[in-house]
C-alpha cells in the first residue's frame, strides 16, 4: 500500500490509507493513513453499520483535504461497537477527529 499511494502521489494525487495495525501503517511510509483500532477485515466499520462506515469516508476525505503534508499517521478516536455514529450534516465541514489528530 505505501510504495503504491506513493507513486500515485507523485503523480500528484493525494492518498488516504486506512491501517488496522498502526506499526505497519507507520512502516510502510504512505504519504498519509488512519489508524484504527478494529477487527482484520473491517476497516470501514461493521457490516450494515452506515453511520459508522460514512463517518470513516468522511474522515478519510477530511483527511486528504486537510493534512499539511505527507508522512502523517493519526490515529482515529472509536471504539469497535461501542459508539453511536450520527449522521454526516454537511461533508464540507472537516472531521472533528481528523481536525484534533492534525493539531497533535
Amino acid at each position: 500500500m505505501g510504495l503504491l499511494a506513493r507513486e500515485i502521489e507523485a503523480q500528484g494525487v493525494t492518498t488516504v490509507g486506512l491501517a488496522l495495525v498502526k506499526e505497519v501503517a507507520i512502516a510502510a511510509n504512505a504519504p498519509r493513513f488512519l489508524y484504527l483500532h478494529w477487527p482484520f477485515g473491517h476497516a470501514l466499520g461493521e457490516p450494515g453499520n452506515i453511520a459508522q462506515q460514512r463517518t470513516v469516508l468522511h474522515d478519510m476525505l477530511s483527511m486528504a483535504a486537510h493534512a499539511p503534508r505527507p508522512g502523517l499517521v493519526i490515529e482515529l478516536p472509536y471504539r469497535w461497537r461501542r459508539e453511536t455514529y450520527p449522521a454526516v450534516q454537511d461533508w464540507t465541514t472537516p472531521s472533528q477527529a481528523v481536525v484534533s489528530g492534525l493539531s497533535l
